[in-house]
Parts: structure tokens; sequence; C-alpha cells
């Protein structure tokens, strides 16, 4: 078993295709099969379920894809131990909400690339449901999440602190003109939310519950752009990190609604597996995360 094999193996586990393998990792499609076939040979299991076109992992494939992982971080590790003389190169894989990666990450990226210049990065939205699989198999180095804390004991979670989550209108919705609301002011209006940017979304799905406060509609969009701009047509009322709408809030073309219970809140969780290994510019990425939060 060679590590050459294992990381084709991992490229083919993490893109679920021969074909973008091969582009990827700069080899030939028949490549890419043979090296799969001398591993499925040598440890005489079946890696892939071949369904037409498409391919899934075998129970012994996913046993393969945490081994793996396991061996090419042991051997990220000799070399950035043995041979440290090299300017560190690379990419982070991040998965994070709309919302930090737009207001927070810049900074931290400005602070970071100042050291590790030829690190780069691939950042994609959260993806609560995929964390486990993600981490586990080295898509996600890293991951952050608006919550207050996250039900899996397979991840680390380290709170780096809490954000206000606030109710807005434009300055002419009806709801911007009073001095007191009840959950129950927000039953039959149209709610804009985000279909990314994590759990504040159920935290507020859950209050207009709790309050039978039955909107007209939800309206789930992709960007927060997208929703900050229904918001100033008056086209509904949206939950926001206060972080998000700052500037909207100083050029006064949001009102912040009166919510009626405690100020909400999220806390903003960086996120890795337990059995990560831990690359000294992964640490330090993490700590500059840390100084900047």
């Amino acid at each position: 078993m060679e590590l050459r094999q294992l990381k084709t193996f991992q490229t083919v586990a993490r893109l679920m295709s021969f074909n973008r393998a091969a582009k990827i990792l700069n080899y030939s499609q028949s490549a890419i099969s043979t090296q799969i076939s001398l591993l499925e040979q040598e440890l005489d299991v079946k890696l892939f379920n071949r369904l037409g076109n498409r391919i899934c992992l075998t129970e012994a494939g996913r046993m393969l894809v945490g081994y793996s992982q396991k061996l090419l971080d042991i051997e990220q590790e000799t070399l950035s131990k043995v041979s440290g003389k090299e300017e560190p190169q690379g990419s982070i894989s991040i998965r994070i909400p709309q919302s930090i990666a737009t207001y927070l990450l810049p900074s931290v990226l400005s602070k970071f690339q100042a050291r590790y210049p030829k690190v780069g990065f691939d950042v994609s939205t959260c993806a609560y449901e995929a964390l486990i699989h993600e981490t586990k198999t080295g898509i996600t180095d890293l991951a952050f999440l608006l919550a207050d804390s996250i039900p899996f004991p397979e991840l680390k979670t380290e709170v780096l602190r809490f954000e206000r989550l606030v109710l807005v209108a434009s300055p002419d919705h009806p709801l911007s003109a009073l001095s007191s609301m009840q959950i129950s002011d927000l039953a039959g209006q149209t709610i804009l939310l985000p279909k990314h940017d994590c759990s504040y979304k159920m935290t507020f799905q859950q209050a207009l519950a709790e309050g039978k406060a039955a909107p007209a509609r939800f309206i789930e969009l992709n960007s927060i752009e997208a929703i900050k701009q229904c918001v100033f047509k008056g086209i509904g009322v949206a939950m926001f990190p206060l972080l998000a709408i700052r500037e909207e809030l100083a050029q006064q073309t949001m009102t912040i609604l009166p919510w009626p219970d405690d100020p909400l809140e999220t806390g903003i969780l960086m996120i890795w597996h337990k059995d990560k290994w831990l690359s000294p510019v992964l640490k330090d990425f993490m700590e500059t995360v840390r100084e900047v939060l």
C-alpha cells in the first residue's frame, strides 16, 4: 500500500468522481482506476460501488477514509518536523457562514497571509449536516458555525465570542413604527431567511412557533445581500447577526425592531474533528482567528 495510492483514494472519495480526481491529480482516468484497483486487490475488498456513471463508498471504503487520512496526516507531520526549512505551502479548507465570511474572515486572512503568503484557502458556506463526514474525511480542515453548541462528540468546539441577533425591517415597514411588540405581531408577515447562515435561522423559527405567530410566508435566499435588498424594498422582516448590518443601521436604511423577550444572541464556534492532526500552519491560523475575533 503506497501513500500515492491513498492520496488518490482520498481524492476520489472526496469528489466521488474518478474523472474529476484525475484532473486534479494530473493523472489519466485509467491511471486513477488502476491505482484504486491495486488498492482493492491488496486489501481484498471493494472500496467503491459503481452505479452506472456514479460511484459511492462501500463500508470498507468509508473505513479506509478515516485510516488513510491518519496515515497522510502522519506523512504531513513528518515532512513538517524533519524538513522545516521551506516556506509553508498548501491549502486550508474552511466551512463558514456567509455573515462571518463576509464581515470577519477578510481581517483574519489579511493578518494570516502576511505571515504565510503561499498558503491558500478553499472557503465554502457552512453545512451543518455534513460536518462530521467532511471533517473526518479531511474535506474540511476547520468549520465555523453560528450556534451555542453542537451535539457531536466526534467534534471539538471552541466558542470564539457571542454575537447579538437583531430583527430588522425597512424604516417604512409598518412594524418599524412600534415602540414595543409581541412575537404575535409577526403573524401574517413575510419572513426572510438565509439558506446557509446556520442555526440562528432555527432559533428564529422556534421563537415564531412558540409564540404561535404563523407568518404569511417564508422566503429563503442564498445570499445575505439578497435578503438585505428584500428588506430595503419592504418585502419582509429578517433576522441578522448585528455584525452583518452595522453599515445599514448607520445609514438608517434598516430599523431594529423591538424584540419582545431577552435579547437574542448566538455563539461563533470554531470546530474541528477530534482526531484531526493540527499542522503548525493550521494551528497558527486558528490562533489568528482567536486574535481577530
